[in-house]
């Protein structure tokens, strides 16, 4: 039976050569049918959130995120780890979007993935994360888990997933998450 999901990917490192950037470009591959993903607008120019600023306004870019993400069926975030935490940049767009009227995270599937070159795989990072997470009400899925640890190991210079048991790891998160998508869209309907 073919799950019909529109997620939404926000890649939590801006560097085109980064190992979370190669798992988000890898992940129509490893999906299932009927999953198709869209791109997060970009958070890079956001000014870092100010009480003040969103008086004069919400910025485009925030009131695009906010569009994406409440159009989704589910969203999957997928990033390092900076200083054992959530990177500055992702943490703003999720600080930005959080102060949007009819919260978009609230109610919405989310799954986590991180990639780093040392061992833990970014599990700091997913662990503050789901902390956030849970404040916006998002849907965080607990189980299967991708921490993808000694990332150069694992993806080529290429950008390519060479390591089989990251592939099969990302693919069965991927189908659980279609899962746990129509789930929510179930007990949605059913409200």
């Amino acid at each position: 039976m073919t799950i019909s999901s529109n997620v939404l990917v926000f890649c939590g490192s801006l560097r085109k050569g980064s190992f979370n950037r190669a798992i988000v470009e890898t992940l129509p591959a490893l999906a299932p049918e009927g999953m198709r993903f869209a791109h997060a607008p970009s958070f890079a120019d956001l000014p870092i959130y100010d009480a003040d600023i969103q008086a004069e306004g919400f910025p485009p870019a925030v009131e695009a995120m906010g569009a994406a993400v409440r159009a989704a069926d589910g969203v999957i975030i997928v990033s390092p780890e900076y200083n054992f935490s959530v990177p500055g940049g992702l943490k703003n767009a999720i600080d930005w979007i959080s102060r949007l009227p009819g919260q978009p995270f609230a109610g919405k599937p989310v799954a986590l993935q991180s990639a780093s070159g040392g061992m833990l795989g970014g599990s700091r990072m997913q662990y503050h994360l789901r902390q956030v997470m849970v404040f916006l009400d998002g849907r965080v899925m607990n189980k299967p888990e991708v921490f993808v640890g000694s990332a150069g190991a694992k993806i080529g210079e290429d950008g390519k997933i060479a390591d089989e048991a990251t592939r099969k790891a990302i693919t069965g998160q991927l189908a659980a998450f279609a899962a746990f998508i129509a789930a929510a869209k179930a007990g949605a309907a059913a409200a």
